[in-house]
Formats: C-alpha cells, structure tokens, sequence
C-alpha cells in the first residue's frame, strides 16, 4: 500500500518530482529521495514518468542520452558522462568511427596525420572540381588515407609504423596485412591505389611535405 500512494503521490504533484528530478544528479538520487528500492523495475518507473512529463535528464550521468555519433552521424544513446569525459566532447557508435575521428584530428604528437591535414586542405584548393575522400572506410571497407572517386585514385601515406617494428613485430605484421587486404580491395574495387613512403618524415616540415604533395599532384595530373 506504501508503495501504491507514493507513485500515485508523485504522479499527482508532477511539479514538485520535476523539483527533485531537476536538483538530482541521477535516478538513483531521485528513488533515494522517495525512498524507493534501485532495482530495475522501480528505474523504470521513474524513467517512463520523465519521459511522460518531458523532463530533462541530460545533467543525470546514470542515464542514456539520445545523440549522433560524433563521426558517421547514426543516432546513438550513450551516457553524459561518455561525451563529458571525452576530450573532443562526442560519443561515437563503435571503436571504428572513434579511431578514424580521432586519427584525423590529432593536435599533438601525431607526425602523419599533421601530414594528411595539410595536403587534404591543399588539394582541395588545388582541385575544386574534384571530389576527395579523406580517411574514410566507406569504399573498400578499410581507411584510405585519400580517394579520388572520379578518377578511381587513391593514395596511401605510409608512416614509420608500416616499415620497422616500433610496437613490435606482431603488431608490424598486423599492419603489414592488413596493408595487403587494402591493396586487394582496390584491385577488386578498379581502384588504383598508390603508396607512399612518408617515414623519413619524423615531424611535420612543409619542405619535405611539398615534395609529397608534388607527387600526388603528378600522379593526379597524369590521369586528366
């Protein structure tokens, strides 16, 4: 009986819950508040009463927020403290969507991906009238550094990481395999796909980063 007149007082005094709910940090701060037991059930609950009434959740860190992966735009219900945690502030769909965001917008530390902003800025302002795809995994199901669809070109920049064991020789022969099944996929795709050695660049330096750039525009050039 206790139990019937405390739902059935809160769902008379929608205002004063909607106090509670708004000073809590969480459900389990609001079930505590009305004494009621944190059980899946009772969660629900108070869940289906929030959602009823339209009351906003986002400060509760213990329950799932509505959103879009920060990199390929799918909606997704992750918790506040996921975004709030992050540095870049997102929460991703899966470990693929939050690697490529993150290997495409390092600040610091990352020698190849200071690279591929660079030239990806570049080439766009070089061709207007092309289509670049940069770091994206949509088209052989792997990332390609850049992908030209309307010439079936694509170029991939090759780091320190490809040629020599730095994290160790399993993981070199991982990537070494995985650069195989690239070069496959294109090959089965009529991709021309066209690999080039950047480990002698150790940190960013536009000198040698133009002589990069250079041969892609080359190779660009070649196909028009």
């Amino acid at each position: 009986m206790r139990l019937k007149s405390l739902k059935h007082n809160i769902e008379n005094n929608i205002f004063e819950f909607e106090k509670v709910v708004t000073k809590s940090k969480s459900i389990s701060d609001v079930l505590n508040y009305y004494n009621f037991c944190d059980n899946g059930k009772q969660r629900k609950y108070f869940r289906d009463i929030i959602e009823k009434n339209n009351i906003d959740t986002n400060h509760f860190y213990d329950i799932k927020i509505l959103t879009k992966c920060g990199f390929c735009n799918k909606e997704i219900k992750v918790f506040p403290r996921i975004i709030n945690n992050s540095k870049c502030k997102k929460a991703f769909c899966g470990q693929s969507c939050s690697a490529t965001y993150n290997n495409t917008h390092k600040k610091f530390g990352i020698r190849i991906s200071k690279l591929e902003k660079w030239l990806s800025e570049k080439l766009v302002q070089l061709y207007p009238n092309l289509e670049f795809h940069f770091n994206r995994k949509d088209t052989i199901n792997a990332e390609l550094d850049i992908f030209i669809p309307s010439i079936r070109l694509a170029f991939e920049l090759n780091g320190i990481f490809h040629y020599e064991p730095i994290f160790g020789e399993e993981k070199l022969k991982l990537t070494q395999i995985n650069d195989k099944r690239k070069f496959q996929a294109c090959l089965e795709k009529q991709i021309e796909l066209c690999v080039i050695d950047v480990s002698n660049q150790k940190y960013f330096k536009q000198e040698k980063s133009n002589e990069i750039l250079d041969i892609i525009i080359r190779i660009i050039n070649s196909k028009n």
